[in-house]
């Protein structure tokens, strides 16, 4: 794969073509692995960047001072 970190939207985008390949069943098996092995990576990215993401969103909560914020899921920091 590419030397350069991909974005979410991009490694994506590569991951439903990796699965497409390997869907038609015509690749062989060399090729396959290749592209199972591809697949792994790219999912690992991508769940990478969800958590980092997830990570990031705060929740806006309305009380009786105002808003407040706090991490995603409701976690205290």
């Amino acid at each position: 794969m590419a030397e350069k970190e991909l974005q979410f939207e991009e490694a994506l985008q590569r991951l439903e073509a990796v699965v497409e390949k390997l869907e038609a069943g015509n690749v062989p098996l060399d090729a396959a692995l290749s592209y199972y092995e591809e697949g792994v990576s790219l999912i690992r990215l991508c769940n990478e960047k969800i958590d980092a993401a997830q990570q990031r969103v705060e929740a806006v909560r309305k009380t009786d001072k105002g808003f407040t914020t706090e991490p995603f899921g409701g976690e205290k920091a």
